[in-house]
């Protein structure tokens, strides 16, 4: 089985809700000598979604024509996550360094189970926080007129990395960009959305009287601050907040946030349809 030969694998599999599944797809596993670690599944509105962690220090055979014709009987999709095989992560970042100081931090200290390639900027600002953990800077400045010759060199960048996190990245990325990396884009939106969409959330939250402000972190899609939400989290705040007050509170949100979305992708626990995520705990 090449990858997943000796070591803990997750399988992620969804579709539409068919009778036997559950079973048919154990009794694969088991037939080929993977032993179940974890199993977890949701069915919603017909269809199905399961995440299992399986032993396979002793397959005896490889998995994956098994698991094509099963899927292809029950109208199914289905990936494995080889644990051998680390997913390599590049951060683009502006001006703010909160969520990219945080996001090292927890790599630092194991909290996520990637590798930081490298942080990208259109600033360069934030170079000296790369530089402190040891991780390569770039800086692509961009302006309206060479957005298409700094996103040509970003993708060139971006050639070989499985997650794009923005961490406060103040840029909107093309639709040919986003089309490259579906799924494997992550934002944050500093609101608890759908509320004040675009840009100065806090401004609007503060203009509103709102007496509770959140973030979200979400998979970018074409439409601005539209795709899947992966996780979101609030906080309370009153008349007498200032914006700088609701900006002040909302960073530890949105670090928290962005950190838990990060998290739960590399480990392979996210699962989206029809614009919704599943995220198993």
């Amino acid at each position: 089985m090449g990858g997943i030969a000796s070591a803990v694998g997750t399988l992620l599999v969804q579709g539409p809700h068919h009778k036997g599944f559950v079973s048919s797809l154990a009794q694969l596993l088991a037939s080929a000598g993977a032993t179940v670690v974890d199993s977890s599944h949701h069915a919603e509105a017909g269809m199905f979604f399961q995440r299992i962690r399986f032993d396979a220090s002793y397959l005896e055979r490889d998995l994956e024509p098994g698991l094509e014709a099963l899927a292809r009987r029950h109208d199914m999709r289905w990936r494995i996550a080889p644990p051998d095989r680390v997913k390599r992560v590049a951060i683009l970042v502006s001006k703010q360094e909160h969520c990219l100081y945080d996001l090292l931090l927890r790599h630092r200290a194991g909290e996520l189970a990637c590798a930081v390639e490298l942080v990208i900027s259109n600033h360069p600002d934030l170079a000296p926080i790369a530089e402190h953990f040891g991780v390569p800077f770039h800086h692509l400045p961009i302006t309206a007129a060479t957005k298409p010759m700094q996103e040509a060199a970003l993708l060139r960048l971006l050639d070989d990395i499985d997650l794009v996190v923005l961490a406060r990245y103040m840029q909107i990325l093309s639709p040919e960009l986003v089309a490259r990396f579906p799924e494997r884009i992550i934002n944050i939106h500093h609101s608890f959305l759908p509320a004040f969409v675009g840009a100065s959330p806090y401004r609007q939250a503060h203009e509103r009287g709102v007496k509770v402000i959140g973030a979200t972190s979400h998979y970018v899609t074409a439409e601005l601050d539209q795709g899947p939400i992966i996780d979101q989290d609030t906080i309370r705040c009153t008349h007498r907040d200032s914006v700088e007050d609701l900006v002040r509170k909302g960073r530890d949100l949105e670090k928290r946030v962005l950190a838990a979305a990060v998290r739960w992708h590399v480990d392979d626990r996210v699962l989206s349809h029809g614009g919704k995520t599943v995220v198993f705990d």
